[in-house]
């Protein structure tokens, strides 16, 4: 019996394409090439099933051009709104993501997000690296302590509740909105607040962990970013268009905001020039999953979903 054909978009951990070379006939991009939806349409021609990242968009139009014999979706991913997911429906293609593996990496991104913006860390390296730091005083690089203050949380699930546990280690006080309150005993002290209104002015540090939806779409804009205490930080490891990217920059070189902290972004990797001219705003590049052991783990999740579908049972992170 011949294997199932399963298109790679991107390139993959070496132990996750070993196992697909085992159990699959792969087509793989060892170039690393972000594929055009053509591509996309193309190179699925040889394909039983695709194996995409968040990289890759599967709009209704590309779905709905997609080859019959392609059944499943396979996302290398936890967010899947890079895939439309009622065309998929309607097609008749399984989607799947990986959730619960990356929920560590992202929470310790998170505070890396969290202690970079709020110790100036970007732009003390700069200063080194550039061999300017020739002084010091105390006025010298002084940012924001950590320790004690209250944090605030919106999207409270796998990720955001970590990312409370860890910043529990530094005394941080929790507060959250999400759509439901959770349990007590996964609360663990957190302050629930059913409406935004209640948690932003609290809020010394704000963490975004909502999914991008059409309600979540620029959620923290200029009006709510006016509800922030004065001089709070903004961390962002969800997605960027929770974000108005405008009303943050207006923040930042206000003063509203003192610092904030994104690894995500609107039109990513192509960011808009502008952040790169402010010195409170600590920058990376969509790495919350990026630790070998995560990587790993995702691999193995989207393909134990394919396992399943190819041996005609229901995989375990159907979205679609």
């Amino acid at each position: 019996m011949s294997k199932p054909s399963l298109l790679i978009t991107r390139k993959l951990p070496a132990n996750v394409e070993a196992r697909i070379q085992r159990d699959y006939e792969g087509i793989f991009n060892p170039e690393d090439r972000l594929y055009s939806s053509e591509e996309l349409i193309e190179y699925s021609g040889r394909a039983d099933a695709i194996l995409p990242c968040h990289t890759e968009h599967f709009s209704a139009d590309v779905i709905r051009r997609l080859p019959d014999r392609i059944r499943a979706i396979a996302n290398f991913s936890v967010g899947v709104d890079h895939c439309d997911l009622d065309a998929a429906r309607q097609k008749g293609i399984v989607v799947t993501n990986t959730p619960d593996v990356l929920t560590d990496a992202t929470a310790e991104l998170t505070m890396l997000l969290i202690l970079g913006a709020a110790r100036r860390a970007s732009e003390g390296e700069r200063l080194i690296r550039a061999g300017q730091w020739n002084t010091w005083s105390p006025a010298f690089m002084v940012g924001t302590q950590v320790t004690g203050k209250r944090l605030g949380i919106i999207g409270m699930g796998r990720v955001g509740q970590v990312t409370a546990r860890r910043a529990r280690g530094f005394d941080m006080e929790i507060h959250y909105h999400n759509r439901r309150r959770l349990d007590r005993a996964a609360e663990n002290g957190a302050t629930y607040h059913e409406n935004l209104d209640t948690l932003l002015p609290l809020s010394e540090f704000l963490a975004l962990h909502c999914p991008n939806l059409p309600e979540t779409h620029d959620l923290l804009n200029a009006e709510r970013i006016n509800r922030l205490p004065d001089g709070a930080i903004v961390v962002n490891s969800a997605r960027g268009a929770v974000v108005d990217e405008d009303a943050l920059i207006d923040a930042l070189k206000s003063g509203k905001l003192a610092a904030a902290g994104l690894d995500v972004y609107k039109n990513e990797p192509a960011i808009r020039p502008d952040f790169a001219e402010l010195d409170n705003l600590f920058l990376l590049p969509h790495v919350g999953s990026a630790t070998r052991e995560t990587r790993d783990a995702m691999g193995f999740r989207a393909l134990d979903n394919l396992d399943a579908i190819f041996a005609g049972e229901e995989p375990k992170d159907r979205v679609a």
